[in-house]
């Protein structure tokens, strides 16, 4: 029975023709073999386009290639959600693999456990910085079971996108993806956490994250990229809200960690000239702090004087301080 469930493997790409041979060649190989590969391709201008329809036509019966403008990751794996079939759903990047055995070994996880939503794994990151190239992990918290995705996900998505495997009723169930270009998959998981969801965990490696095979990295110039930096201040506010709803504690470390975080990017905001956005998240790290204890004397500083002397001044102080503390 287990052998008929279907798992639907989104994977978005943009100009990554061998990478995204490599991760498809990966899911191809899994031992749990009732799939179907969904590949959105994101607006590529190289072979991109040329490689993926050589391998949907070698496998016409599993692969199914869906092209668009470039819209960004969001958009892409919100298309793949809509195209796909599977009762489960995997979503993984153009240049991360998956562990032959990943989707056997988290569906069964599922079925066993009816009440989990949502399977993750052990996640490594294989650095090509180095050669030859050096393995490393568990990332983040993968190594570890943790029931809920909540309270630790208000600070950082401890997951990597290759690791988990989702219930296709709790996709639909948590919304579209949204069309940001940065912290998108943090947005999405967030929704699912505030949904109280619980976590089946598998004590093997099922994922390996790639990076520095490719320079142009979709979370590159996260912190000086106007449009980045915006939609990172929408995801921060969402993962907020979703926060809240889980019940995370207001007085717990991990909101006072995540007021810190919202405040940093306030500086960043303010540094390249987005003073309405740095307004704005700076109150968000404000309401993210309970009580003038919770509010470190570095920000009642700098709201003070983004009162007085105006944001845009305040930017271009902040951005002197840097360059004459590099």
């Amino acid at each position: 029975m287990l052998e008929k469930k279907r798992v639907s493997i989104v994977i978005p790409v943009f100009n990554r023709p061998q990478q995204i041979k490599d991760a498809i060649m990966s899911v191809l190989l899994q031992s749990h073999k009732h799939i179907e590969i969904i590949i959105v391709d994101d607006g590529s201008t190289d072979e991109t386009p040329t490689v993926i329809t050589e391998l949907s036509m070698l496998w016409p019966d599993t692969i199914l290639v869906h092209k668009q403008q470039n819209s960004g990751p969001g958009a892409a794996r919100q298309k793949g959600t809509e195209l796909s079939r599977g009762d489960f759903i995997q979503y993984l990047d153009s240049d991360d693999i998956l562990y032959h055995t990943k989707l056997e070994e988290q569906v069964n996880a599922l079925h066993n456990q009816p009440q989990a939503d949502i399977c993750y794994g052990l996640s490594y990151q294989e650095d090509y910085g180095f050669q030859p190239p050096l393995l490393i992990g568990p990332m983040r918290d993968t190594g570890k079971e943790v029931p809920k995705l909540f309270p630790r996900l208000i600070n950082e998505r401890w997951w990597t996108t290759s690791s988990p495997l989702y219930r296709n009723e709790l996709v639909k169930k948590v919304g579209p993806w949204k069309n940001y270009l940065n912290e998108e998959d943090w947005e999405f998981d967030a929704r699912a956490g505030k949904e109280g969801v619980k976590l089946a965990w598998v004590p093997d490696i099922v994922s390996v994250r790639r990076i520095h095979r490719n320079e142009d990295h979709l979370s590159n110039h996260g912190y000086t990229d106007p449009r980045k930096l915006r939609d990172r201040i929408h995801a921060k506010r969402n993962i907020f809200e979703c926060a809240i709803e889980a019940k995370v504690s207001p007085e717990g470390s991990e909101m006072y960690l995540f007021s810190r975080e919202c405040f940093l990017l306030a500086k960043q905001c303010a540094e390249i000239g987005l003073y309405k956005e740095a307004e704005s998240v700076f109150k968000l790290a404000c309401e993210a702090s309970v009580g003038p204890r919770r509010v470190g004397l570095d920000i009642l500083v700098y709201g003070l004087l983004g009162q007085l002397i105006g944001w845009i001044r305040i930017g271009s102080i902040t951005k002197w301080i840097r360059s004459v503390l590099k």
